[in-house]
């Protein structure tokens, strides 16, 4: 197995792994047998946990933020916002939905492992960025942004996908009195 193989297998186990049980009830033996890559190769692609832990989570930032803003770009543009609620749905209709991934692995590793919480800053700046854009001003982005992460936090901790249709409802109330202004 090449170092390419291996490392999307390595990937692929500890989103995985991590995801559903969390990242410090997952050791490196368990990521080692799920993806069937020998400890020696785990460890020339990552050579500590946290290196691991970055690189799955940077690869998930790409891969959840590409859902969203394809599912979004297929929208008329003034359903846009609205549409990131209906994109936050479905994501959080699926059955291994448990959470934001960056919420969650900020809340167990918080500022003790800076550069996981750089990644999850990152992450969360660019989601807002991406708001702010899709609203057309910071002020409004950021509430959407707010409102996201709200919905986001209450369908993880309740499972409950309905969040995303209050929190859509909210989004569109502050997107009428943004135009009557």
């Amino acid at each position: 197995m090449d170092h390419d193989e291996a490392r999307v297998r390595l990937l692929d186990t500890a989103e995985e792994l991590f995801y559903a049980r969390g990242i410090q009830a997952v050791g490196m033996d368990a990521i080692r047998s799920g993806s069937g890559v020998s400890l020696k190769r785990l460890y020339q692609c990552f050579p500590a946990k946290g290196d691991l832990v970055e690189a799955y989570l940077r690869r998930r930032d790409e891969r959840w933020r590409r859902s969203l803003a394809d599912y979004v770009s297929a929208q008329r543009p003034e359903d846009a916002v609205p549409a990131v609620f209906d994109w936050l749905r479905q994501w959080f209709s699926e059955d291994d939905f448990r959470g934001c991934a960056f919420i969650n692995s900020f809340g167990e590793l918080g500022d003790g492992a800076p550069r996981v919480a750089a990644v999850v800053r990152e992450h969360k700046d660019l989601v807002r960025d991406y708001l702010r854009a899709l609203a057309g001003s910071d002020e409004l982005g950021d509430q959407i942004f707010a409102l996201v992460e709200g919905a986001t936090v209450i369908a993880g901790i309740t499972g409950d996908p309905g969040a995303a249709e209050s929190a859509k409802t909210a989004a569109v109330a502050l997107l009428q009195a943004s135009a009557e202004r």
